[in-house]
């Protein structure tokens, strides 16, 4: 059977079901929310002459959770208008619209008896073929399938969305021992290509693979700060990005999720397991009396941590007060931010023979271990835990390549000493002689699967740029920026400056790049995998030529960037733009010449300058008005001054679109470029993008004459930024940048309508 998703229901529309209902809506999926009828009318409606019998009664629940997407932060939808995609309805006179829809995602109460009870009713009503998943974090998939038709159970199995479902990458896909190949093969595709997530396959055990490793690694925290007397603020400044961790750390994590969710969660595993390995998912004291207190994070405005105006305080475990909070301080601290690369920072805090190093070692060690004991339990491999823990958690690394970092022998042996018993499947790791759990051979990786190497398997989708180097290498680099031959006639140039900010050294690789392709291959891909695609500028060169009175030297740096922005646009053969992330000021000036942008749906882009004391000095404010011009329909009458106003209106507020999607609405990309939900098939989609310009028999664009608003636009805009000098809303110094962005949109002293060309802008 060819399975195919055109339309879903969510069913539960909490958190979670709201916001995996709105990730459909972001990829044009059409969803049916459903929840249960509220048992009673209030005062209010009763007032307007409403009962229980009345729709907008009856739906008001997963109608009220629609109207909470557009105010939360950070936005579940890339465009509010997505909204009109999501249907809100109830449980007692909606469930026949399940026959009309293709997938069935049940968000409900994490309760055995409620779930089957629910799905004897879907079963009912579902067309033969219609995929159904839960969305638990950790009830037994097979229980939930019992007593249901072979139909259902062949189309039954668990996708678990990590929260907020449109910004975390993971699925975990658990299939249940009657769920079809073919089905498990279709949502594993469809969970990487259409919904753009990373998918593991998780077996079907308590918590599955990331709530498990990830619960198990807090309460291990938990107790060694207990246990030695650690505060919480200590804890967090060394178990945070320090070790390749998020920010949040642990218990700003804690604080985030919620002790009461989190409660529930370590309860799940505690149920379910036994002896030594149950005791460490029992909650310690204290957290059961902060869960009591109500003191249970973030929704609180109080947990670990409480804000008091401007100074975040800890909370002392025994005491129970609060106090400014504290970071650890030690000199293995100092010596790994020394260190070139986090493997390299990582084993030198965990062998350090100071309170950091006794810390992570007693945190990271037991939880390596556990991971290592329920490889083959919880996951096929480990490179579905690795995966895991690195896209439901954040990690950098997960734990066989953090183990793979701190060396495995030399761990082992440390381990031994502390009576700790080595699990088998690493034991037959050192037997057979080898030193790691991963290994690069011919620019390819493999894992260890407990026997031998295997080849970790990759969606060809996936470009590698690491990988790719190393076995193809690159045709030149500088230290801004390298140009690499992607294959089939596309070469790629890849940033990787600090912070990846444009200076000379990416200016002239721009040049060679363009020079390049133009001579040997059909298109030119830029784009990279670092943490941003660009954040502007090199602000701080321009700052230094600034206090220098180099004028003539800022005069050349603007040009040669202009130039290099020109040259993209003019290129005889196709140049794709593949933003991401953040992609500002300068970054978002690469973007706008470019024949075609693929963007990630997660792409934050904007000309802030503003920001700065500047304006745009690479071609952004002419690429932007530009792009705003050619996005008017052809043949009417168009207020040029209304343009203008839009444009200057996003630049002089430093405007940053929110999504990939957004920054469409606001003209940066044009209904031709396209958005990759998957960030990881960005580099893929460009390539494609490029090869497909070429065959089409591209051509460069002839240079064309726009209108400018001249005079009058100036004044227009001039008076609404004296408006908001006047209402205090921008500083004198904003003002003075807003007068000179509105003479260059304006095109200066000519009239209204006046044809000018990009070079006079």
């Amino acid at each position: 059977m060819a399975y195919q998703i055109k339309k879903a229901a969510v069913l539960g529309s909490g958190v979670m079901g709201s916001g995996i209902a709105a990730h459909l809506a972001n990829i044009g999926i059409p969803v049916l929310l459903l929840d249960i009828v509220p048992g009673k009318v209030t005062e209010e409606e009763t007032a307007k002459g409403l009962t229980l019998e009345d729709s907008v009664v009856r739906n008001k629940i997963a109608a009220g959770a629609l109207q909470k997407l557009l105010k939360q932060k950070p936005a579940p939808l890339t465009k509010k208008s997505n909204l009109s995609l999501i249907e809100a309805g109830n449980f007692d006179d909606d469930l026949d619209k399940l026959k009309d829809v293709d997938w069935v995602i049940e968000v409900i109460v994490e309760n055995l008896d409620v779930k089957k009870g629910l799905y004897e009713k879907i079963d009912r009503v579902r067309k033969p073929g219609t995929i159904i998943t839960s969305n638990t974090s950790g009830i037994s998939i097979e229980a939930m399938a019992e007593g249901r038709s072979e139909d259902f159970k062949k189309h039954f199995m668990g996708t678990h969305f990590f929260n907020p479902p449109r910004y975390l990458k993971l699925l975990e896909v658990i299939p249940a021992s009657t769920t079809a190949p073919e089905v498990i093969e279709f949502m594993t595709r469809f969970g990487e290509d259409i919904l753009g997530k990373g998918v593991v396959i998780a077996k079907d055990t308590p918590n599955f693979i990331a709530n498990r490793i990830g619960t198990y690694g807090l309460l291990i925290t938990l107790r060694e700060m207990e246990k030695r007397g650690y505060s919480i603020g200590e804890v967090d400044s060394v178990t945070g990005t320090l070790i390749g961790r998020p920010t949040s750390a642990t218990f700003r994590t804690l604080d985030v999720v919620g002790l009461d969710t989190f409660m529930h969660v370590a309860k799940n595993v505690y149920d379910k397991t036994e002896g030594e390995e149950q005791k460490v998912f029992e909650l310690p004291p204290f957290m059961k009396k902060m869960i009591d207190n109500g003191w249970i994070g973030a929704k609180a405005k109080q947990g670990f941590y409480l804000k008091k105006g401007k100074e975040i305080l800890e909370l002392d475990t025994d005491t129970f007060e609060y106090s400014p909070a504290k970071k650890l301080k030690t000199p293995s601290i100092e010596m790994a931010k020394q260190q070139k690369g986090l493997a390299n920072k990582v084993k030198t805090l965990v062998y350090a023979d100071d309170r950091t190093g006794e810390i992570l070692w007693n945190i990271l060690s037991p939880t390596l271990l556990y991971s290592a004991e329920l490889n083959g339990e919880i996951a096929v491999d480990i490179v579905a835990i690795d995966n895991a823990m690195k896209w439901g958690f954040g990690w950098q690394q997960g734990p066989f390549e953090v183990w793979d970092a701190i060396g495995v022998e030399k761990s082992v042996a440390k381990m031994n000493e502390e009576g700790y018993e080595i699990p088998a499947f690493v034991q037959s790791l050192l037997d057979k002689g080898y030193e790691t759990f991963y290994k690069e051979e011919d620019s390819e990786r493999y894992f260890f699967n407990g026997a031998d190497y295997q080849l970790v398997p990759v969606n060809e989708k996936v470009i590698d740029l690491k990988l790719y180097k190393k076995k193809h290498g690159v045709i030149k680099k500088n230290s801004g920026a390298s140009l690499i031959d992607l294959g089939d006639g596309v070469a790629l140039l890849e940033f990787h400056s600090q912070s990846n900010s444009i200076g000379p050294d990416i200016i002239q690789m721009i040049n060679f790049a363009v020079d390049e392709v133009e001579k040997n291959f059909k298109g030119l891909v830029i784009g990279n995998q670092g943490k941003n695609f660009c954040v502007g500028a090199n602000l701080g060169m321009i700052l230094m030529e600034a206090q220098d009175d180099n004028i003539f030297e800022l005069d050349f740096i603007v040009r040669s960037f202009q130039n290099a922005m020109m040259k993209i646009k003019y290129s005889s053969k196709p140049v794709v733009a593949a933003p991401f992330a953040m992609t500002l000021g300068g970054g978002a000036e690469v973007c706008l010449p470019a024949a075609h942008i693929q963007a990630s749906m997660e792409t934050y882009m904007g000309l802030v300058e503003a920001g700065v004391g500047l304006i745009p000095g690479g071609g952004g404010n002419v690429g932007l008005y530009t792009k705003h011009l050619k996005g008017l329909p052809k043949g009417v009458h168009i207020d040029y001054q209304f343009v203008a106003n839009k444009v200057f209106e996003s630049i002089a507020t430093a405007k940053v679109s929110t999504s990939g999607v957004e920054a469409r609405e606001n003209n940066f990309l044009d209904f031709a470029d396209g958005i990759s939900v998957n960030a990881d098939h960005l580099i893929y989609d460009a390539k494609q993008a490029a090869i497909a310009l070429f065959d089409m028999g591209y051509k460069a664009p002839q240079r064309e004459k726009f209108p400018v608003t001249g005079d009058s636009g100036y004044a227009t805009m001039l008076l609404g930024a004296e408006g908001m000098f006047l209402s205090g809303f921008i500083s004198e110094h904003d003002l003075k940048i807003a007068k000179k962005l509105a003479f260059v949109l304006s095109g200066g002293k000519v009239p209204y309508g006046t044809l000018v060309e990009e070079q006079y802008m």
